[in-house]
C-alpha cells in the first residue's frame, strides 16, 4: 500500500528552510512521481519569489529550477544558469547543455529519464562563478530539492557543484573516478561540459566516469560487449 502523500512545506524564504537540511531523509515524503512533483512545484514557486541575492534577483529574467523525472535514479547537478537558461527557464540548454545531452544519450538515456538541476537558481551576471554567499543562500533550496528527489546517484558536473555538495575545496581532478557519499546518494564528480568545449581531450575522462557510473548501477555500457 502506498504511503500517504506529505503536505508540501511552505517556507517564506530559503533561510527558513535551513532546519530541513543535513538531516536524514524523512520517511513520510511521498515515493510516487506525482507526489514528488507536487512538492517540487510548490518549492519552485518559493524559488521564483526569492530575492535573497539582490543582484541576481535584479538581473535575472527568470529563475531556473530543474527539469526531468522526479523519480530518476540519477541527478545531474550543475553550477548555475547561463544566458540561454535564463532566457528559456530550463537548465543546460546552451552549447554546454547540448553536450550534456549527448553525454546522457551516450549512457543510453534521454533527458527525461534523469533529473537536471543547478546549485544556483538564478544566472550570475556575465556568467561569472557563484559567490560563496550566493551558494550559501541557495543551499537550502538545492538540498531540499535533493531531499525530495532522493536520487540513488548524483553526478556533479564541475567544480562548483562538487565543492558545494561535498563541502570540500578539492578539485575535480582529485574528486573524480571514485564515489563519494551525500546522505543516501552516491556522488560522482566529473568535468563540466563547458570545460570539455574548451578542452576536448578531457572528454575521455568524462566517458570513463560515466562508464564507472553505469557499472555501479548494474547497467550495460553502450557499445561494449
Amino acid at each position: 500500500m502506498p504511503r500517504p502523500k506529505a503536505a508540501a512545506p511552505a517556507p517564506s524564504t530559503a533561510a527558513s528552510m535551513l532546519s530541513l537540511i543535513r538531516q536524514p531523509y524523512p520517511v513520510d515524503l511521498p515515493t510516487g512521481a506525482d507526489g514528488c512533483q507536487s512538492l517540487l512545484d510548490a518549492m519552485n514557486a518559493e524559488v521564483k519569489a526569492c530575492k535573497l541575492c539582490r543582484e541576481l534577483a535584479a538581473t535575472r529574467k527568470q529563475t531556473v529550477f530543474g527539469i526531468g523525472n522526479p523519480r530518476a535514479r540519477v541527478v545531474f547537478f550543475g553550477e548555475a544558469p547561463g544566458a540561454d537558461e535564463d532566457r528559456q527557464g530550463e537548465p543546460f540548454v546552451g552549447r554546454a547543455g547540448q553536450l550534456l545531452t549527448k553525454i546522457i544519450e551516450a549512457c543510453g538515456w534521454q533527458r527525461t529519464d534523469v533529473y537536471i538541476m543547478n546549485v544556483l537558481k538564478c544566472r550570475p551576471p556575465e556568467n561569472r562563478n557563484p559567490s560563496p554567499e550566493e551558494t550559501a543562500k541557495c543551499r537550502p533550496f538545492f538540498e531540499r530539492q535533493l531531499e525530495i528527489l532522493r536520487p540513488e546517484y548524483i553526478v556533479c558536473v564541475g567544480t562548483v557543484p562538487a565543492q558545494a555538495l561535498l563541502e570540500t575545496t578539492e578539485s575535480v581532478g582529485k574528486l573524480r573516478s571514485r564515489f563519494h557519499r551525500y546522505r543516501d546518494s552516491q556522488v560522482l564528480v566529473t568535468y563540466h561540459p563547458s570545460y570539455l568545449l574548451r578542452n576536448p581531450s578531457a572528454k575521455k575522462y568524462v566517458w570513463d566516469d560515466m562508464q564507472l557510473l553505469l557499472k555501479e548501477m548494474g547497467l550495460p555500457v553502450p557499445g561494449k560487449k
